[in-house]
């Protein structure tokens, strides 16, 4: 079994308030929760307006299968048009469970 551990800075250029960018980071949210099935919330940066980090992580079966979900929850992100990845971070952990 594979944990899978992925950190995302988000840098939103498109909003003016707390308020605004919440609304943006919580559709982000929600979308990559039901589309990848994924465990994903925001993990620092509250306070700021303009930018996030979002961590999100994941069980997989092998190491390839942890790579590829990881990308293409990275290439999803950044389709969305909502935010810039300012710093993309990914680990994984092996487990014997």
């Amino acid at each position: 079994m594979i944990i899978a551990a992925i950190t995302v800075a988000l840098h939103f250029d498109q909003s003016r308030s707390l308020k605004q960018k919440r609304h943006l980071l919580k559709s982000i949210i929600e979308k990559v929760k039901h589309r990848f099935n994924v465990s994903i919330a925001e993990v620092a940066d509250q306070d700021l307006w303009q930018k996030s980090t979002v961590g999100i992580s994941y069980i997989a079966i092998s190491d390839f299968q942890a790579n590829k979900k990881s990308f293409t929850i990275k290439n999803f992100i950044e389709s969305l048009d909502k935010a810039t990845i300012s710093q993309y971070n990914f680990e994984v952990m092996k487990s014997d469970v």
